[in-house]
C-alpha cells in the first residue's frame, strides 16, 4: 500500500480560493479495511456564509473575465492533474476504495475534462443575426450571447470523487460563474486536492470554494438565493427533494439508472460478454450507468450465458491496492449489506444465482442472476453494486419494451451489427444516450450526458453544461447600414 495518504493529516478546505480550517473535521476511512486515511476540516457556519458571500460578490467580475484568462486557468488545472496523476489516483483509491486501475482512469478523465473545458472556453462566443428579413427591422442586427445565470452550488457524490467534481467546476469556470462545491462527506479529499490546484491559478478571489460540510447542512446552501444554480449528482430521492425545495432556481440533476444492455443474435458474443461482464462490476457496480439488466436474444442465449459467466468469474476481486484488481469494495459495509439483502430477496422470489452472491465485509462478489422477477429491486431499482440480471427475449419489440419499462432512462447499450437496428434503438429507447456495439457504461467526457424520466434533468459534457449554466441575452443594434 505504498503511497497511501498520511492518515494524520487534516486537509484544509478552500474558502473563496484560500485554505482554511474550521472547528471540526470529517474522518475519512478506507472502504476495504476501515483504516483511517485522512481527515478534512469542516467549515463553521460563519465560514460558509463568507464563502457564499464571496461567490455572490465576485459574480460580475467572474462573468467579465477574458476568455484567455478562463482558458489558461483551466489548462493549468489539466496540466497539474497530469503531473500529479499517480498521487491523485492513490488518493481516490484510499478514500473511495476503487481499484488503482479505475482510479488512474478517473484522473485521466478529469484531466481531459479540464482540457476540453479550456478548449471550449476559447470558442465560447456570441453570434449575430440580421433582423432585416422583415421590412419593419431594416437597419437592425442582433448580437446574441450567453451569460452566466449566477454562482453555482455543486453537490457531488462519492463514486467519482474527482471527475464528477471536475464536471461541475470546469464548465462553471469556462462560462465565468463562481462555484461552491459541497463534496460527498465520505470522499472529500479528492475535491480538496483539486481546490489546491485551482488555487494556483489567477482566478479571482471568490471564484471557487470547496466546503466539506455534512449532508444535513446542504439544505441551507440549496435555499440560499445567492446561489441561483444548483447542480447535483447523486441519488434520486435527494435530487428530486432539492428540486422541490428550490423550485425557482435552475436545478440540474444527474441521478440514477438501471442501465440495460441488449445483445442481439448478430453480435460478437465474446466481445459482448467481455464488456458486459466487466462493466457490470467496474467501480464495484457503483456507477449510474453500470450494466444492470442484460437482455439476450433467445437464439443465442445459451451460447452467451457461459461466456458471460466465464468473464465474471474471471474478474480479479479484492484488495484495491493490487495492480491486477478489477473489482474492489463498495463504499461501506452497509452498502454491501444492502446489495446482499436485495439479492437474497430476489432469490426468495424465484431468481437463480449463476455466479457470485457472496459478501465479505464491504466487498460483494460479482454476481449474475437469472429468472429475476419484475418486481425485484435488482431488476427495477438501481442496485449500485456488482450485480447483473439476465433475461432472454424473442423480438426487438420485446427487448426495447423491457428497456423502457423502467422509471429510469439514462443510457442503454445495444450489441448489433445492423445499422437499421441501431437507428431503431435510437428512435425507440427512452434514454438520454444509446451506445451501439458497447455497454451503456461508455461515456466520453465531452459528449452530452444525462437522462430522462427519473434519471434527471439537464445535460453534462462540457459544451452542454456550459449552455446549461447560462442563458441567452440579446443585444439589438439599430440604425445600421447593412
Amino acid at each position: 500500500m505504498d503511497g497511501m495518504p498520511d492518515a494524520t493529516q487534516v486537509s484544509s478546505f478552500w474558502l473563496a480560493g484560500r485554505p482554511a480550517t474550521g472547528d471540526g473535521r470529517i474522518v475519512v476511512t478506507h472502504p476495504y479495511d476501515g483504516r483511517v486515511v485522512g481527515a478534512a476540516a469542516v467549515p463553521t457556519q460563519a465560514q460558509v456564509e463568507e464563502a457564499v458571500a464571496a461567490a455572490h460578490a465576485v459574480r460580475a467580475q467572474a462573468a467579465a473575465l477574458p476568455l484567455h484568462v478562463r482558458a489558461e486557468a483551466l489548462a493549468h488545472v489539466a496540466r497539474r492533474l497530469g503531473e500529479r496523476a499517480e498521487e491523485l489516483a492513490r488518493l481516490i483509491t484510499a478514500e473511495n476504495g476503487k481499484p488503482l486501475m479505475w482510479a488512474r482512469a478517473e484522473v485521466a478523465r478529469a484531466t481531459s475534462t479540464f482540457r476540453f473545458a479550456a478548449e471550449e472556453a476559447r470558442r465560447w462566443s456570441g453570434h449575430v443575426q440580421r433582423l432585416d428579413t422583415d421590412p419593419g427591422a431594416v437597419g437592425r442586427m442582433a448580437y446574441i450571447s450567453r451569460v452566466p445565470r449566477g454562482p453555482v452550488l455543486a453537490i457531488t457524490p462519492f463514486n467519482f470523487p474527482l471527475n464528477l467534481v471536475a464536471h461541475k467546476v470546469a464548465p462553471a469556470v469556462a462560462v465565468g460563474a463562481p462555484v461552491v462545491v459541497k463534496p460527498a462527506p465520505k470522499t472529500p479529499l479528492s475535491a480538496l486536492a483539486l481546490g489546491e490546484i485551482l488555487a494556483e491559478t489567477e482566478l479571482p478571489e471568490g471564484m471557487f470554494s470547496v466546503l466539506p460540510v455534512p449532508n444535513e447542512r446542504a439544505a441551507a446552501l440549496v435555499d440560499d438565493p445567492r446561489l441561483p444554480v444548483v447542480s447535483f449528482t447523486g441519488s434520486g430521492p435527494v435530487g428530486w427533494a432539492i428540486r422541490e425545495q428550490a423550485p425557482r432556481k435552475h436545478v440540474t440533476l444527474e441521478l440514477g439508472g438501471n442501465a440495460a444492455a441488449v445483445v442481439c443474435a448478430d453480435a460478437d458474443l465474446d466481445h459482448a460478454a467481455a464488456r458486459v461482464g466487466l462493466f457490470a462490476n467496474y467501480q464495484a457496480g457503483q456507477s449510474c450507468i453500470a450494466v444492470q439488466r442484460v437482455l439476450v436474444e433467445r437464439a443465442v442465449y445459451e451460447e452467451f450465458v457461459p461466456r458471460l459467466i466465464e468473464t465474471v468469474e474471471g474478474l480479479v476481486t479484492g484488495d484495491p491496492w493490487q495492480e491486477t484488481t478489477q473489482v474492489g469494495p463498495l463504499i461501506s459495509e452497509e452498502a454491501a449489506q444492502r446489495v446482499q439483502d436485495w439479492v437474497e430477496r430476489a432469490v426468495r422470489g424465484g431468481a437463480k444465482v449463476l455466479a457470485g452472491g457472496v459478501r465479505d465485509g464491504a466487498t460483494f462478489a460479482p454476481t449474475v442472476l437469472a429468472e429475476v422477477p419484475d418486481a425485484a429491486e435488482v431488476w427495477c431499482e438501481e442496485v449500485f453494486g456488482p450485480v447483473l440480471a439476465l433475461r432472454p427475449f424473442d423480438t426487438l419489440e420485446e427487448a426495447f419494451a423491457l428497456v423502457n419499462a423502467s422509471r429510469y432512462g439514462l443510457q442503454a447499450g445495444v450489441f448489433t451489427r445492423s445499422l437499421q437496428v441501431a437507428f431503431r434503438a435510437n428512435r425507440e429507447l427512452e434514454v438520454g444516450g444509446v451506445i451501439i456495439g458497447d455497454v451503456p457504461s461508455y461515456r466520453a467526457d465531452q459528449m452530452p450526458y444525462g437522462g430522462v424520466k427519473e434519471s434527471g434533468v439537464g445535460r453534462e459534457g462540457l459544451r452542454s453544461a456550459m449552455e446549461d449554466l447560462t442563458y441567452e441575452k440579446v443585444l439589438v443594434l439599430t440604425g445600421l447600414d447593412l
